[in-house]
């Protein structure tokens, strides 16, 4: 069975002994795509890296090597958002060293977040986020499964009006909570939110992206290839011909073209350790995207 990575693998050996032209398609391709922040008008890259489980490498030189160049693939690219949690393991700690060594921070998005009960416990593990991330602010800090939200974000204003980060938002990862989320949309005003969406999870189709576009919200979606179980299902299936349409090369460009396609997302984060899955991954941050139509086609392929 031919699994992503040798599939990956493969087209870049082919690459090596085609036409000279043909070497240099990686520098010849587009930048990455933007969209615009609803809030403040800032242009942010549509494609970017989640740390969950992947960068929760902790002491082992080896995998930070790895990890280095996953980030240096993101920035080339054309990408910055880089997305962590206290809840990943050492992810905060290791991804901030990284931009640190590199000398790379300006170029990244930090969006982390905050996950624990009450206001002291907040500010702590927020003050912890930022010796983590070496930085003195934060870009996105984000309620984190919208655990005690009403404490945390009146923090986080507090946080925004003093420079310490520049957005707010709240997250979650399953469609049970969304009634929850679509309550928080409705009755404060945050910059971000983040939710996860698929093509096998439209859940978030009917009410949560319509009302964050009502709202101005801009939208970071996780697990777009399902949580990776759906990815995983498609390794050894074929390409549908009409995804030479968007110009996608592999199923992951697919997937994450779908959910780009729908016009209320600003950004997606599939999380990565690979170097190579990175820069398939930001290929889908240019080109076409599929309208409602072929999003149907996309989703129908997959099931």
């Amino acid at each position: 069975m031919t699994t992503r990575r040798a599939f990956l693998h493969w087209t870049a050996a082919a690459a090596l002994i085609a036409q000279a032209g043909r070497a240099t398609r990686a520098a010849e391709t587009p930048p990455m795509l933007k969209r615009p922040i609803p809030s403040t008008g800032e242009p942010l890259p549509i494609v970017g890296c989640g740390t969950w489980r992947t960068f929760d490498a902790g002491t082992d030189a080896a995998r930070r090597r790895e990890l280095a160049d996953v980030l240096s693939a993101l920035f080339a690219a054309g990408g910055s958002v880089i997305d962590s949690s206290p809840m990943y393991g050492s992810s905060e700690e290791v991804a901030g060293a990284l931009l640190a060594e590199a000398h790379t921070r300006e170029r990244a998005f930090i969006a982390t977040k905050v996950w624990t009960e009450g206001r002291a416990a907040g500010i702590a593990q927020m003050e912890q986020s930022l010796r983590y991330w070496q930085t003195d602010r934060i870009d996105l800090m984000q309620i984190h499964n919208l655990l005690d939200w009403r404490t945390q974000l009146a923090t986080l204003r507090e946080w925004k009006a003093a420079g310490k980060v520049r957005y707010v938002g709240v997250t979650h990862y399953t469609a049970s909570a969304f009634p929850q989320v679509e309550a928080v949309l409705r009755s404060e005003r945050v910059d971000f939110v983040q939710i996860n969406y698929a093509a096998n999870d439209r859940d978030a189709e009917a009410r949560l992206l319509p009302l964050a576009a009502e709202r101005g919200v801009a939208v970071i979606v996780n697990q777009p290839f399902g949580g990776g179980s759906l990815l995983a299902s498609l390794r050894g299936r074929p390409l549908p011909d009409f995804a030479r349409e968007l110009g996608c090369a592999s199923w992951a460009q697919l997937l994450l073209k779908f959910v780009l396609g729908n016009p209320a997302v600003t950004c997606v984060i599939p999380g990565t350790g690979k170097r190579d899955y990175m820069i398939d991954n930001a290929r889908a941050g240019n080109g076409h995207f599929p309208d409602a139509a072929m999003r149907q086609r996309i989703a129908a392929a997959v099931a």
